[in-house]
């Protein structure tokens, strides 16, 4: 399992993340607009925010890319779609003791957890599901209603993406949340919704074409507006330099000469100019809103942190080999205040 440290910016952080802690701060005391100031120590799968905005402890289990495989004879007709990804996560290694796992048991043991650390939400930020299985998906909300935790789901490019099927992204992503994913949304709008918990606001935004639209960034800088504490949650990662084409959403360089994969996910290739104005428009705002505290992030099936303009994105191992994030949001006592 590879680990890559990627720190800088003008947060304060102290952060590790797969490999021993170490800790950096630097003060954002240049900066003319007034941010917030957040501490964030990441150590293995255990991340910790601290800030003065934070009233109340929130605990998150945060999930990304279970991948389950799961059908049943209603999938028949679709094998031609589903066949690749039904065998590609049928066994896996455990990404910390190696030992055999699958999808299946990796997910009950994220949200047992979660129930026995008395969790407020688990996040499912996509890719929960391998392609739209209906037993897998009627499974997972038997599993996560029986938890009885409250939850926040967006989906991945796998949860709607039947692979060869006819149709762009948008219309085949639009097709398959309404037949079968649909009551994961609970009522929500499923490309856009925000999540009230303890004073911060989540807001679950799908970018899981690698785009965002015009409504989504409508949605987004709405609530930037409000100037509510908030938490992007997403499942394609925001650009960051240095990262490869996987940290997609924003990213300068893709494009339909970077897209290696399309012929293997028998999907449309990306654009040949890239991403849409209205991308690179929600990318900017994202990391110019002084009120973002975090962004939390699926999809590369690897942890990994970045400091973007002194934003922390932090991103999920998957959870198809038993990695799951425990993120807890933390008040700033006055014990752990810095003295500048």
């Amino acid at each position: 399992m590879k680990r890559r440290k990627f720190i800088q910016g003008s947060t304060t952080i102290a952060s590790g993340l797969g490999f021993s802690a170490i800790s950096l701060h630097q003060l954002a005391s240049t900066k003319t607009e007034q941010s917030i100031e957040t501490y964030v120590t990441l150590d293995q799968e255990k991340v910790s925010f601290y800030s003065d905005v934070i009233k109340e402890k929130i605990k998150i289990i945060h999930i990304a890319d279970t991948h389950l495989y799961m059908d049943d004879e209603r999938g028949i007709p679709f094998l031609k779609f589903s066949g690749r990804m039904a065998k590609a996560y049928n066994q896996t290694k455990h990404f910390k003791t190696g030992e055999k796992t699958n999808p299946k048991k990796a997910f009950k043991q994220a949200i047992t957890f979660a129930k026995e650390s008395n969790a407020d939400v688990i996040t499912l930020v996509g890719d929960i599901f391998s392609f739209p299985s209906e037993l897998a998906i009627e499974w997972v909300l038997s599993e996560i209603e029986a938890i009885g935790i409250p939850y926040i789901y967006i989906a991945g490019n796998h949860d709607w993406h039947y692979e060869g099927m006819d149709g762009s992204l948008d219309s085949l992503r639009d097709k398959w949340i309404e037949k079968r994913l649909i009551r994961l949304y609970q009522g929500n709008n499923p490309l856009m919704a925000a999540y009230d918990i303890k004073g911060i606001r989540f807001l679950a935004i799908d970018n899981s074409t690698y785009e965002i639209n015009n409504k989504q960034l409508n949605f987004f800088s709405k609530h930037v507006e409000s100037g509510m504490p908030l938490v992007l949650l997403i499942h394609i990662p925001m650009y960051a330099p240095g990262k490869n084409i996987s940290f997609g959403c924003g990213n300068p360089f893709w494009r339909a000469e970077t897209d290696r994969n399309f012929e293997l996910e028998r999907r449309p290739k990306w654009p040949e100019n890239g991403h849409t104005k209205t991308t690179f428009e929600f990318y900017k705002k994202v990391f110019d809103s002084s009120n973002v505290i975090g962004i939390f992030a699926g999809h590369i099936h690897q942890n990994s942190i970045e400091i973007i303009k002194g934003k922390p994105q932090v991103v999920s191992d998957d959870n198809a080999s038993g990695a799951y994030l425990d993120i807890n949001l933390n008040p700033m006592e006055e014990k752990y205040k810095v003295i500048s």
